[in-house]
């Protein structure tokens, strides 16, 4: 069976005093990288706790040594490229270069209205999300940047003194129709998906074909594929071994599973994590 890293993520939904214990268990645990949401707010947690995707991922690189970090997934729905870039920049600084940025077109889910304007129609939705990653990708790359677009403008712009990870730190895209495909062959240093959304071998051979078309060697782009919102791969350890087995084969490079949490969604037994981590992470 093909090496595949696991990740972990993590909600931003506890105080630091205890969400710190997570994300260093995560490190202790062997997981190679750990994620949270960029959300203002998601689904059942509208009226929770739900804490910043970048000071929560500010703290936890303060809180670990090894381990690499990041969204999963970021948006234009209330994302600028400008000051974003600032924040990511930093956030690589603070990492010392474990930082990497998940992004994807995002959708018209509650917290997408947050800031007041109506919701976009899936084709500017798309529209913006390339726009949005072309701009970001040169902002990171370069000390100042100007770009008069249809949808974002910088002026001058300065990301000094860069990135610690050169020409700048890995973007992991999400895209699961062809346009959000290109951007990851593009762009991306992985491609990501959700299990239940067609992670078959029909998505697969897709972005294969794309990345064909852009000139770019398919097996250059990792994959990584977020579970657990069809299947439950921390069921037991069968089951993630099971889950494992199949994505393996798809070609799949990354698994990422969630941090089990009492309640649902994601409802789980932190001593399956546990063993897990124990008996299929320990003796990669």
């Amino acid at each position: 069976m093909p090496l595949v890293r696991f990740g972990v993520l993590i909600l931003p939904e506890e105080r630091w005093s205890v969400a710190r214990e997570r994300w260093r268990a995560a490190e202790e645990l062997g997981f190679d990288h750990a994620w949270t949401y960029d959300h203002l707010t998601w689904r059942t947690f509208r009226d929770k706790a739900w804490f910043g995707a970048v000071p929560t991922l500010a703290a936890a690189a303060e809180a670990t040594s090894r381990i690499r970090l990041g969204t999963l997934v970021a948006s234009p729905n209330f994302r600028h490229p400008v000051p974003f870039a600032k924040e990511l920049m930093t956030l690589d600084d603070v990492s010392r270069g474990r930082f990497t940025v998940g992004i994807g077109a995002g959708s018209d889910s509650f917290d997408a209205l947050a800031l007041g304007h109506p919701s976009w129609p899936r084709g500017e939705r798309t529209e913006r999300f390339e726009e949005f990653v072309a701009l970001l990708d040169r902002l990171l790359r370069s000390p100042a940047t100007t770009h008069e677009g249809r949808y974002y403008s910088a002026n001058e712009a300065r990301s000094i003194p860069g990135c610690v990870q050169q020409p700048r730190l890995p973007f992991a895209v999400a895209g699961e129709g062809p346009r959000g495909m290109r951007v990851a062959a593009r762009y991306g240093e992985a491609w990501v998906t959700i299990d239940g959304r067609e992670t078959g071998r029909e998505q697969v051979h897709r972005l294969d074909d794309i990345c064909a078309e852009a000139g770019r060697e398919p097996a250059s782009l990792q994959r990584l594929a977020l579970l657990g919102f069809r299947e439950r791969p921390l069921a037991s350890v069968d089951a993630f071994r099971d889950v494992l087995g199949r994505h393996a084969e798809l070609g799949f490079t990354d698994l990422v599973v969630h941090w089990p949490r009492r309640d649902e969604p994601f409802r789980d037994d932190r001593a399956v994590l546990d063993q897990i981590a124990a008996d299929v992470l320990g003796k990669r």
